[in-house]
């Protein structure tokens, strides 16, 4: 596939297609990988991002409480000491 090198204001850059982007999942960013003579694109992703925002969030309306209990009714402590 050729893809032409256009100018984007003082530098120059590529156009990928619809295509590619949804094929590859790129949304935000690619990770650039330079090996033996080639350019690798990669797509990036960012799976925990806005986590912190979103567990804050969580903690202001009270809905970050445990499911279940962290002590189990027959655990024996003692033998940790």
């Amino acid at each position: 596939m050729d893809i032409s090198v256009i100018p984007i204001g003082n530098s120059k850059g590529i156009r990928l297609s619809k295509t590619l982007l949804e094929k590859y999942n790129i949304t935000d960013k690619v990770e650039l990988i330079l090996e033996k003579g080639y350019i690798i694109l990669k797509p990036k992703s960012e799976p925990r991002n806005g986590w912190d925002k979103s567990f804050k969030k969580m903690h202001e309306n009270g809905d970050d409480k445990l499911l279940i209990n962290d002590i189990f009714e027959d655990e024996n402590l003692e033998e940790w000491s």
